[in-house]
């Protein structure tokens, strides 16, 4: 599902996010410091969590020049406790410093992604369900969030509008019924063959949506656990099932323990927070990569 990181699009928000920050030029580094000026950092977890995002920090500082040494201490979802180094970087004060606060925004939010994907994952362990993420993602950073759930230990659901079918509560009522609105797909999927997921409100719906056939999953909307038992027994296997909607950490075992093959939960990137990490300037003749 995820793209790789090297994607074009990728380098782009680097860039944009380097002339957010950086402007018409850092004032303080360059007044302090001359071009030629060379140091190390080390970049710590100041908090145990996943780690997620070193290729994203190193290509930050690689945007400025490939003359630099990046050695990364761990790999992406590797799970650290507080003040473990993760991370050691060698260019120029200047790079270092004016490359910094972007290079932790990144892997800070990426981790965070990853270390709250993780829990999800943990909480249903031994289920046989699976968690997946949602398109609840930071605008732009659709690739980055997605890859860092995926590290956390979750399932990518589609990544935009083109690469599944779902039909939503608004595709049916503007379509006029679940029935009208499937058929229609169901004539452009014959040329365009793709999964189609129906979303429902009600039993009532999953019945319907039995009747017609055709799809690939059920999403059951809103249900309580009992009502998502229950519509896994009605689906009976026929689709793949998936539940959604007021899906937490303090209630996803107990809709995983319905027989349901998926929870989508739209925390996992929505309401992650930025895992702690920080980066502290060594002078060279002290640093050894």
């Amino acid at each position: 599902m995820v793209r790789d990181l090297n994607d074009a699009s990728i380098l782009r928000l680097i860039q944009f996010a380097l002339h957010e920050d950086i402007g018409t030029g850092d004032i303080t580094t360059e007044s302090i410091f001359d071009n030629d000026a060379i140091a190390g950092a080390s970049i710590t977890a100041k908090e145990d969590g996943v780690i997620c995002g070193l290729k994203i920090a190193e290509l930050v500082f690689r945007d400025f020049t490939i003359d630099m040494n990046w050695q990364p201490l761990c790999k992406d979802g590797d799970y650290v406790k507080k003040g473990t180094v993760i991370a050691q970087v060698e260019a120029t004060s200047r790079i270092l410093l004016s490359a910094e606060r972007t290079a932790l925004n990144f892997l800070q939010r990426m981790s965070g992604v990853a270390t709250n994907a993780r829990k999800y994952a943990q909480a249903i362990e031994g289920t046989g369900c699976h968690v997946l993420d949602t398109r609840k993602t930071i605008p732009g950073w659709r690739l980055l969030d997605k890859y860092a759930a995926k590290i956390g230990g979750v399932t990518n659901h589609r990544y935009g509008l083109f690469d599944m079918v779902m039909i939503k509560d608004n595709h049916i009522t503007a379509a006029g019924s679940i029935e009208k609105a499937i058929e229609i797909i169901m004539r452009e999927t014959e040329r365009y063959p793709l999964p189609i997921e129906v979303e429902t409100a009600t039993l009532a719906d999953v019945a319907r949506v039995l009747q017609v056939g055709g799809i690939t999953r059920i999403m059951f909307d809103n249900f309580t656990p009992d009502k998502v038992r229950e519509g896994v027994e009605m689906v009976n296997g026929r689709f793949e099932t998936e539940a959604s909607g007021g899906i937490n950490l303090d209630n996803i075992r107990e809709y995983a323990e319905t027989g349901v093959d998926y929870v989508s939960v739209g925390a996992i990137t929505h309401s992650a927070v930025a895992l702690d990490i920080s980066m502290n300037i060594i002078v060279s003749r002290q640093f050894n990569l």
